[in-house]
């Protein structure tokens, strides 16, 4: 893990996915199991405290980074005065109106994205997506399978053409009793993962199964 001081409050780190499994942690479980993200949150603190001399008194910004390597993590300790609490953040002003842009322009895609609904649903087994194409065989529904670092991807995607918002989100919870909903990217898997089933991937499933 790289440590970098920025300043008397604030502390950078920069930690692989590969020294975050070697501490005992998984990539998904640092996202959907608070205890265990904040687990390697104070692991981490308190390795730099031991190295840097970066204590915890007070309150903390955090801002992390998803990289394709790992976690980018910026703490900023809070100052606290007269009962007021100060924070400096080192943020520079093109990186503000960067995000301000960004976020005009996702807003302006907010109506397109419900039309071309998309998301990864990844499984722990193989036997889960056995199950799930057993349980749950969606009609108008693109769907593929991928196999990436020892495990199974499901790509899926909706058109509300044949659903509505309703039926996705109900059809989605039903999916997601079998996986979980991943981080990756349908670009990752195309890049680097295996392609089981390109196209109808719960339909081959089901019948080689």
């Amino acid at each position: 893990m790289e440590i970098e001081r920025v300043n008397d409050t604030t502390i950078r780190f920069f930690i692989t996915y590969k020294d975050i499994e070697e501490r005992g942690f998984e990539r998904e479980e640092i996202w959907y199991n608070r205890e265990r993200g904040e687990e390697l949150f104070y692991d981490m603190m308190n390795e730099a405290s031991d190295r840097d001399d970066f204590e915890l008194d007070g309150p903390l910004w955090i801002q992390v980074h998803a990289h394709d390597k790992g976690l980018e993590i910026l703490v900023t300790r809070g100052q606290i005065s007269d009962g007021n609490m100060k924070l400096e953040i080192p943020v520079k002003e093109e990186e503000i109106e960067e995000e301000n842009t960004e976020l005009d322009e996702l807003n302006k895609q907010v109506d397109s994205q419900y039309d071309q609904l998309e998301i990864i649903i990844g499984f722990r087994e193989f036997e889960d997506v056995i199950s799930l194409s057993h349980s749950v065989q969606p009609e108008f529904l693109a769907n593929s399978l991928y196999h990436y670092e020892g495990r199974y991807y499901l790509h899926i995607h909706f058109n509300n053409d044949h659903y509505t918002e309703d039926e996705q989100d109900n059809l989605l919870s039903r999916m997601l009793e079998f996986g979980y909903e991943s981080e990756l990217t349908i670009h990752r898997l195309k890049e680097y993962g295996k392609e089981i089933a390109v196209t109808n991937g719960l339909s081959i499933i089901k019948q080689a199964f």
